[in-house]
């Protein structure tokens, strides 16, 4: 019986080891378009899709903070935008240096990060000045708008006046007495002095004929106010209530020969 067919060969040089055949080498090769199937494109095509369309509102949003951001830090954090002018405006009785001091706002200093109701109470507080806004102007200018104290009286104060406004506050000094304006006599004029009140009160009372011959509000005690008219007459006029009716009896009574007007008590008025 004939030996079957061997399964390896040996050699004497290897030592009776089976031959091996030769090695293979495997290569990568990119398949072409028409190797992939026109429905499979399709659904990766609408897949990209979908992914682009999911992440389009994230980078639109992180775009959006960025610019934000660097909006932000150009106007608050940098000088590009900053206090370059202060500008003002109705300004009469005080000077624009006066109030550039009273902003207080170191040029350079960004527009935005200015305190604007703090500068107009800084501002405000001027003696002169009754009220006054702040406002931005961009892209570096502070716009401040000041209203002034208007003078209704004036107290002699030695040898000079001051003037006072409707509120009572006395907001400038003068040499020489203004004319037009009615003079008081108190012993501290101010806001919250009980006789400057009262003697705004009477003033705000007269009417225009007592008011052309008035000389001088005369306030030596909330209780003894009296009228110094012209021609050396006198309106005593108590205290500071009922001064319409005080103010109408004291006007129907001008025409009289006297010097003396009681109408403390207007209902009952005396005269000499």
């Amino acid at each position: 019986m004939s030996p079957g067919p061997a399964r390896g060969r040996t050699s004497a040089a290897d030592g009776g080891a089976p031959r091996r055949g030769p090695a293979r080498r495997w290569q990568l090769v990119r398949a072409g378009r028409d190797a992939v199937p026109p429905s499979t494109r399709r659904f990766m095509a609408r897949a990209r899709q979908r992914r682009m369309r999911a992440a389009l509102p994230w980078a639109v949003a992180a775009g959006v903070l960025a610019l934000a951001g660097l909006v932000a830090w150009t106007v608050l954090g940098t000088g590009l935008f900053g206090v370059r002018e202060v500008r003002v405006e109705g300004a009469d009785l005080v000077t624009p240096v006066q109030v550039h001091d009273a902003v207080g706002v170191p040029d350079g200093v960004p527009l935005a990060r200015v305190d604007l109701a703090a500068a107009a109470r800084r501002v405000g507080a001027l003696p002169a000045v009754e009220r006054a806004t702040v406002s931005r102007d961009w892209p570096g200018a502070l716009v401040v708008r000041v209203t002034e104290r208007t003078a209704v009286a004036l107290v002699p104060q030695g040898e000079a006046f001051a003037l006072i406004d409707r509120s009572g506050v006395a907001f400038r000094t003068v040499e020489r007495r203004p004319a037009g304006l009615p003079q008081v006599t108190v012993a501290r004029p101010a806001a919250d002095d009980p006789g400057t009140r009262a003697a705004l009160e009477v003033l705000v009372a007269l009417t225009p004929q007592l008011r052309a011959e008035l000389v001088d509000v005369n306030v030596e005690g909330l209780a003894r106010i009296s009228l110094r008219l012209r021609g050396d007459r006198t309106v005593v006029w108590g205290d500071a209530s009922r001064g319409t009716d005080k103010a109408r009896v004291a006007t129907a009574l001008l025409g009289e020969d006297t010097d003396r007007i009681d109408v403390s008590a207007p209902d009952v008025v005396t005269f000499r």
